[in-house]
């Protein structure tokens, strides 16, 4: 997810003894943790060998019942001398039984940059989830449901969630200086670098691969498919999954002069608007308004904000109302406003006559501030309505239920800090300036078998539906249908809502088996 808290600093952190491997409730054995492999002459020995814990289960998935074996815990990233340098813990679900060479293995991952991988992992495709209201109502209070998640991809594919180094339990090692992996490039070598330690593990170099995030783990996502196979020592991916897509940031560039972000915000309003009633002779659906949004937005609205000062007052009479149509906000504010209305005024005041602010993350949630007066939220109630529910269950998951449990505070989000945003050399970037679009587009014109499938909720306002489209459509992508759409009535976390995360999880499928 896209900065949602101010950075934390990160606190030292020391692992305790192995974690335990235990039967559990659903587990078909069970296995001792074991350390990976270490060179005594090359291990510094201030840092104790990785920790992993391997436990056994079974679960019905996608209709199937399958048993697998998950692996938690830690892949030592080292120098060239082999000195341990950063520990990336990750959880791996692997189908048991004889080893199929075609099975594919998907590696994911959130965004943040910053968050660690446990909504991903508690809310979509890991083999347990936690079950918050699917209604747009706060979590409340422990004890959270964590059920068997049918939802999840197991019957199809192998899955690697993964906490970049500051999320999660993972963390820089010794005197390493954790910044060394915060920043674009910086943290895609390291996820790069994991897949190709997890890979040479497992002997899965000839299975077809995935990879995929959420959020600004889409950004990762473009970054790490260029590491991967941008050079000469190549990884070909079958397929990116592009879940709430943010790949090119001059949309969010909250500059003056900078008009791209208004057009590709104003779809978003129109479905937000939708929702909530504030539209006159309100279609039917929603998707039927926000057809008719992207329409005007990209034209008359486009047209308008790039007019500048040379917009006559004839002009402006003419798109105000329709401007006010598609935002359910008065035309007096839009005016006030220079048609030009930023997402955090929006979300103080479309439902500001009923006392209530929206969320950013999905605007379906709704929440109450201090007082009704200012112009942006207190805060974003799709954030505090489910961030205490998905800590708990990642918690207890992974100490209880995969008996992996070091003695470290786990990092759900804000466990990264003066992130490097600079992609010097890459295509058109730079610290200002950030897009990493064109590495997919690259990916896709050099690798044939390559397909992108991406999904945006209607109500996400983190990473608006518009500005995916607009970054995907660009010169430079292939036109031969290998980029695939998928839209959902809720948010950035659209597995929230039931019905979503039913839908989420058979599309994915349906992708994934049709390589």
């Amino acid at each position: 997810m896209k900065r949602l808290l101010a950075a934390a600093a990160v606190s030292a952190l020391a692992l305790a003894g192995p974690a335990l491997a235990q039967n559990g409730a659903q587990e078909r054995g069970q296995e001792a943790p074991r350390p990976a492999a270490a060179s005594p002459e090359r291990a510094d020995a201030a840092i104790p060998p990785p920790v992993v814990s391997v436990t056994r289960h079974t679960g019905v998935f996608g209709g199937q019942r399958i048993a697998y074996r998950a692996i938690a815990g830690e892949t030592y990233l080292k120098d060239k001398d082999g000195k341990p340098l950063a520990a990336i813990v990750s959880y791996s679900y692997i189908k048991e039984g004889p080893v199929d060479p075609n099975r594919p293995v998907t590696f994911l991952w959130n965004g943040g940059p910053g968050s660690g991988s446990l909504w991903l992992h508690m809310g979509a495709f890991g083999p347990k989830r936690v079950v918050v209201p699917s209604d747009a109502k706060d979590d409340g209070a422990p004890p959270f449901p964590i059920i068997d998640n049918p939802e999840s991809l197991l019957d199809v594919t192998d899955l690697v969630f993964i906490d970049p180094v500051g999320t999660g339990f993972s963390r820089a090692l010794g005197k390493t200086n954790p910044a060394d992996y915060w920043g674009v490039t910086k943290d895609a070598k390291s996820m790069a670098d994991f897949i190709r330690l997890w890979l040479n593990e497992h002997g899965r170099w000839n299975a077809p691969k995935y990879i995929g995030g959420e959020s600004y783990g889409t950004t990762r996502s473009a970054a790490v498919i260029n590491e991967l196979e941008g050079s000469y020592t190549d990884v070909s991916i079958n397929g990116i999954l592009l879940i709430s897509s943010i790949l090119d940031f001059s949309q969010a560039a909250d500059a003056p002069g900078n008009e791209l972000g208004f057009v590709t915000n104003l779809p978003s309003m129109a479905a937000t608007a939708w929702y909530h009633d504030k539209v006159a002779n309100k279609p039917a659906t929603v998707e039927e308004f926000v057809a008719e949004a992207r329409a005007f937005a990209i034209g008359p609205y486009a047209s308008a904000l790039l007019k500048g000062n040379d917009l006559t007052v004839e002009e402006r009479a003419a798109i105000l109302p329709q401007l006010s149509r598609y935002t359910g906000v008065s035309q007096a504010y839009l005016s006030n406003a220079n048609l030009r209305l930023s997402p955090s005024r929006f979300y103080k005041e479309l439902l500001r006559d009923r006392g209530l602010t929206i969320g950013r993350l999905d605007t379906r949630y709704t929440g109450v501030d201090y007082d009704n007066a200012g112009d942006r939220p207190d805060n974003d109630p799709s954030f505090y309505g489910i961030d205490g529910a998905y800590t708990a269950a990642m918690n207890a998951w992974s100490r209880e239920g995969l008996k992996y449990s070091p003695d470290v505070v786990y990092s759900s989000i804000g466990g990264t800090r003066d992130w490097d945003w600079n992609i010097a050399g890459g295509p058109r970037g730079g610290s200002s300036y950030l897009n990493v679009a064109p590495y997919i587009g690259r990916a896709l014109r050099e690798n044939s078998g390559l397909r992108v499938w991406v999904g945006q909720g209607y109500y996400d306002f983190a990473t608006p539906f518009f500005g995916a489209e607009y970054s995907l459509n660009r010169p430079g992508f292939p036109t031969d249908g290998r980029i695939q759409w998928h839209y959902y009535h809720a948010g950035h976390m659209m597995y929230v809502r039931d019905d979503d995360l039913k839908k989420l999880s058979n599309d994915l499928r349906t992708f994934i088996r049709a390589r």
